[in-house]
């Protein structure tokens, strides 16, 4: 699927990718991790063809740079940081729609998964969305098309939890038929979604290892949780997270690649906690 040999990518007198070497194989779905500066997002923008580079990268057996076009059609991509498009939605949509040869209907009803309805903001500029909304576009163009490859860049950090949870859903529909690069400066946020993880430092691959492969992305955990006080912080912070209470016990559920995300939450809060259930839901 993806082959990286001695790939190097310089800006002046900065290396920041260092005399890479990878092997991906189809259906992988891979967290690429790393700090601010790690060499993340340069690689992704050269398995997009963004990027002049020394040594050889091929996707599907084709060269990003010498076949962008031909491979644009074949990947689905979610950038960290949505591109300041001044074009309404509706005609982003039909341009995305051409480009990959899609029914744009397709990328409404992924949206209306997500709980965007696209019929209210069509004719809004994209770029006048809130960040939330331009997330769930940007998803929806990916996966509303059939692609082979997704490349994913902190594809989840805007959304809330119940278009979370839809989001891992849609990536559940999805395990077998395409090849998932999923990038986070956070394992706990990616984690429960892959089956390969893959950290760059300083431009290099510093670790590559199988994780397991157990979590169902579109299941939900069950929670109850029992506080020593009435708290309005953590009050608000279980509401939004879809929980209801009473003040002192709180249950509802939660997705289930989303656990360790809601249990680092939770750590900021342990002076009141005094019970904590969690339970997978079949």
């Amino acid at each position: 699927m993806i082959e990286l040999r001695h790939v190097t990518k310089q800006f002046k007198k900065s290396v920041v990718l260092d005399d890479l070497n990878l092997s991906v194989a189809g259906g992988e779905r891979i967290a690429l991790i790393g700090s601010n500066g790690a060499g993340k997002t340069t690689l992704i923008r050269c398995l997009l063809g963004e990027y002049v580079h020394a040594g050889e990268l091929t996707i599907l057996g084709l060269n990003p740079r010498q076949d962008r076009a031909n491979l644009l059609r074949r990947i689905g991509f979610v950038p960290q940081l949505p591109p300041p498009l001044r074009m309404t939605v509706g005609d982003l949509l039909r341009f995305a729609g051409e480009l990959a040869g899609t029914d744009p209907a397709r990328f409404d009803a992924v949206a209306a998964q997500l709980g965007l309805e696209v019929a209210k903001v069509r004719h809004l500029p994209f770029v006048k969305l809130s960040g939330g909304m331009k997330q769930k576009i940007l998803i929806a163009v990916a996966l509303g098309r059939d692609c082979e490859l997704l490349i994913l860049d902190e594809p989840a950090a805007n959304l809330d939890p119940e278009a979370r949870h839809a989001f891992f859903g849609l990536l559940a529909e999805r395990l077998g038929q395409a090849t998932m690069l999923i990038s986070s400066h956070r394992l706990d946020e990616v984690a429960p979604l892959v089956n390969r993880v893959l950290e760059l430092d300083m431009g290099r691959i510093v670790l590559d290892d199988r994780v397991a492969d157990d979590v169902a992305l579109a299941g939900k955990v069950r929670c109850r949780l029992v506080l020593r006080r009435d708290e309005p912080a953590i009050a608000k912070t279980l509401g939004e997270w879809g929980l209801s209470g009473d003040g002192l016990v709180w249950q509802g559920a939660i997705a289930g690649p989303d656990r360790l995300r809601f249990l680092g939450m939770l750590a900021r809060y342990v002076g009141v906690l005094t019970h904590i259930e969690m339970e997978e839901q079949a």
